[in-house]
């Protein structure tokens, strides 16, 4: 679903080699930025490091701004975690693929929504819960009671977590929240309906998930008296992909000049008089300013040097919080023979495996498509990129069979997925928030150092994890960037040197 949320980092356009001359060292750059060094220097007042929603919303702000901007994508395409992939000649979405909450009445909308619309997207709505059919290892099986039962308790979790969003009280785990509303599932049933309405969403379990946070990142999405937009999830169908919506934007005011497509960061060096960039090839890039939107993945795996190192406050943060994983594996078979509702839940005595099944050969998105996916998340899917492609198919199937036990499963015409955790342009899917991720520490992990400033779905507070988590952070840090480059007003964002515990332990 998140993958609804999905987002960022990456994409933009060729320029000649022979275009491209290394700019002078930070030291010796000319302050004004409204002199450009030659015709052949490539510089901007804005480098804007990767072209995911992030990175295109801000260089919407900054184009309405008058700032003149460089986006560095790391692949061929604006996009970033919005990856469409051609299966069997249909498109179908690796990374985000919903719009998550849209509109309720005349209150809030998704910005997300609102540019689906405006482009013209194809989508469907999605019904999650009311369109399911569930099985166990002895085949299909109803505990449909038992799936409802799991989204009370989900409710309730986020209802009572709100209770705790004082100064007085700490913040404890989503497990720790459940077993306090007593809702503790035990059979393989339970798990999997549990699985359904947390883990899918977040990409990471209970334990590893925040109680406040988690509540929180709920409400302001899908909660409209809660101050968010709708209840209503979006699947894209267009065959031009997801991404599509982000790139048309684009269309409207950025050149071509000003991308450079498949040009993968190698080193950040940032000082008082701006940002230089080397890609890995050798390129150099120089601005007064830059933009980082890479993963939180990316950061936390030091796929990209940082030159000073960035400040301890700030490795803190990054490492603090954490990365999901969500993989969709997808196959194509030559005749239906599964479910006729949206969804299938599987229930098997591992809690994790191949639980949540979705038909795209379905009356409402792609019939006669001959299409079903399977999604695992968190540290399931990192086992499954681990794995051979044959055996993960090889599993696939025997779980089908479980489902299906009357049915001869036949061999899939196609069968792909795509490594989301050992991608190194991402390393995981989207950010989730443990229970140990302090309120400083986001402040940290959204502050910029100097003129090195970072947005991205993972420096949302409100919206961590999803697509329009990215799009306002992208528009939000380029209206504080523009404040400083235009007007001079460079206060900078606020930061913590340490984070504390309200009381110290007593040992």
């Amino acid at each position: 679903m998140h993958f609804l949320r999905l987002l960022l980092v990456v994409s933009s356009v060729l320029l000649s080699v022979s275009t491209r001359v290394q700019s002078r060292p930070l030291e010796d750059r000319n302050k004004d930025t409204s002199r450009r060094e030659s015709s052949t220097a490539i510089n901007a007042t804005v480098l804007i490091l990767g072209g995911g929603v992030a990175g295109v919303i801000a260089a919407r702000t900054f184009y309405e701004q008058g700032i003149d901007f460089l986006i560095i994508e790391a692949r061929g395409e604006l996009g970033g975690r919005m990856m469409s992939h051609s299966f069997s000649g249909i498109t179908v979405e690796a990374g985000a693929n919903w719009v998550q909450g849209t509109q309720t009445g005349g209150g809030l909308a998704n910005p997300i929504y609102e540019l689906a619309k405006k482009h013209g997207l194809k989508t469907q709505s999605s019904d999650f819960t009311g369109s399911i059919t569930t099985y166990d290892v002895e085949g299909q099986t109803d505990f449909i009671n038992v799936v409802n039962d799991a989204r009370d308790n989900y409710t309730v979790l986020t209802v009572t977590a709100g209770a705790r969003v004082s100064p007085s009280l700490a913040d404890i785990t989503s497990r720790a929240g459940y077993s306090l509303n007593d809702a503790k599932p035990l059979d393989a049933h339970a798990k999997a309906a549990e699985y359904l309405h947390f883990d899918w969403e977040y990409g990471q379990t209970p334990e590893e998930t925040s109680w406040i946070a988690s509540s929180w990142a709920n409400n302001f999405t899908f909660e409209s008296e809660e101050g968010g937009f709708s209840e209503e999830n979006l699947m894209s169908l267009d065959d031009r992909g997801f991404k599509y919506l982000i790139q048309s934007e684009a269309e409207e005011f950025v050149e071509p000049q000003q991308v450079i497509y498949n040009s993968v960061i190698k080193e950040i060096a940032h000082g008082e008089s701006g940002v230089n960039v080397t890609l890995e090839n050798g390129e150099f890039f120089a601005a007064d300013y830059a933009l980082c939107t890479f993963s939180l993945g990316v950061l936390q795996n030091d796929d990209v040097t940082f030159t000073p190192a960035l400040p301890h406050y700030k490795q803190e943060a990054i490492q603090s919080m954490t990365m999901g994983t969500y993989t969709k594996i997808f196959l194509r078979f030559s005749r239906k023979f599964w479910f006729d509702t949206e969804m299938g839940l599987y229930a098997d005595p591992e809690r994790g495996r191949y639980p949540v099944w979705q038909s795209l050969d379905h009356p409402n998105f792609m019939p006669g498509s001959g299409i079903i996916f399977v999604t695992v998340t968190g540290d399931y899917s990192i086992r499954v990129e681990s794995l051979p492609e044959s055996q993960i198919k090889k599993e696939v199937i025997e779980v089908l069979q479980r489902m299906f036990p009357e049915e001869d499963i036949p061999e899939p015409v196609d069968f792909w997925f795509h490594r989301w955790h050992s991608d190194k342009l991402y390393r995981g899917s989207y950010s989730n928030w443990p229970a140990n991720f302090l309120q400083p520490h986001h402040d940290n992990l959204r502050a910029n150092v100097g003129r090195l400033y970072f947005a991205g779905e993972a420096t949302s507070m409100k919206y961590f994890g999803f697509l329009h988590g990215a799009y306002f952070e992208g528009l939000h840090m380029a209206e504080e960037m523009a404040g400083c480059i235009t007007d001079g007003r460079c206060l900078g964002l606020t930061h913590f040197e340490d984070v504390k515990n309200a009381v110290p332990y007593r040992v």
